[in-house]
């Protein structure tokens, strides 16, 4: 479906609907997820669906939605100047480095997608391991599943072969890790590629973690380490894929509906004590 010499993609299966691309931003953690989830109340409501790549500024760490708080350096984060938010979807958490990582979504309406986990990763996924080809990068899901090294990172986390990409043709160090918020009506699928790997801010954060930045290094790599591409090379390429596979998504904007509803969800949740810190037992489904 891929030809990565050219490092073009054909269009994936919902092509024929409405995409926009929302090219990179550069926000606060709390914002970032709360677009997320206007993204999907939009496709929900009947609006467009949303490709969209986004920079964390400043640099933060994003809970998963059933951590627990107290495995956070709280004071680390704050005296290096993180953001820590709590994301909608599960796993560890994860330091997202402005510089040093890339976020993307891809949000459309739940009845559109496969009900099939694995299948609905590999669907939304393609374009992100097209876009990490056409760069250079052997990747593809890993090839069986690895153990946990630190449950509290999600890096560290057990290897999925449904959800985590690595290099070397599926042997490798991780490069993106994706992850699911499924609704009723709407599903949102977003993940963190690495493009540049700094082990000891990312290990900083946590509370006591059980590892060391060599090891954090020896499983997870970063596209600066595998390609001669810069960091504005990979962010084009990989919003002409996502374009690309959304049947040439035009280049949108967020409505100014959407951007109050964002700052809403920011004030209320995202950037909230109540969500962020919250006892992980009061935020199950």
């Amino acid at each position: 479906m891929t030809d990565t010499a050219a490092g073009q993609t054909d269009a994936g299966p919902l092509a024929d609907r409405e995409w926009r691309l929302i090219t990179e931003e550069a926000r606060g953690g709390p914002a970032q997820m709360a677009f997320d989830e206007v993204a999907a109340e939009t496709a929900a409501a009947g609006g467009p669906r949303t490709v969209r790549l986004y920079r964390w500024a400043p640099s933060c760490l994003s809970l998963g939605r059933h951590q627990a708080p107290e495995t956070v350096d709280w004071d680390a984060c704050r005296a290096a100047g993180v953001d820590v938010t709590r994301r909608p979807t599960g796993g560890g958490g994860i330091y997202h480095d402005s510089y040093g990582d890339i976020s993307y979504s891809v949000i459309a309406p739940a009845d559109e997608l496969p009900g099939d986990l694995m299948e609905s990763y590999h669907l939304l996924c393609e374009p992100v391991v097209a876009a990490l080809r056409a760069l250079g990068a052997d990747a593809d899901y890993v090839a069986s599943e690895r153990p946990s090294i630190h449950q509290p990172a999600c890096y560290l986390r057990g290897l999925n072969p449904a959800h985590d990409v690595v290099s070397d043709g599926g042997d490798g160090g991780k490069l993106a890790g994706n992850a699911q918020h499924r609704q009723r009506e709407a599903v949102v699928q977003h993940g963190s590629i690495s493009f540049a790997v700094d082990a000891e801010a990312h290990l900083d954060c946590f509370a006591a973690p059980e590892t060391t930045p060599e090891t954090f290094r020896d499983r997870v790599t970063g596209l600066a380490e595998l390609t001669d591409a810069d960091r504005e090379t990979a962010v084009e390429t990989l919003q002409e894929t996502l374009a690309g596979w959304a049947g040439d998504a035009s280049e949108g904007d967020w409505t100014d509906a959407e951007l109050d509803r964002a700052a809403e969800l920011v004030e209320a949740k995202y950037a909230h004590d109540d969500w962020v810190r919250a006892d992980p037992r009061e935020l199950r489904e």
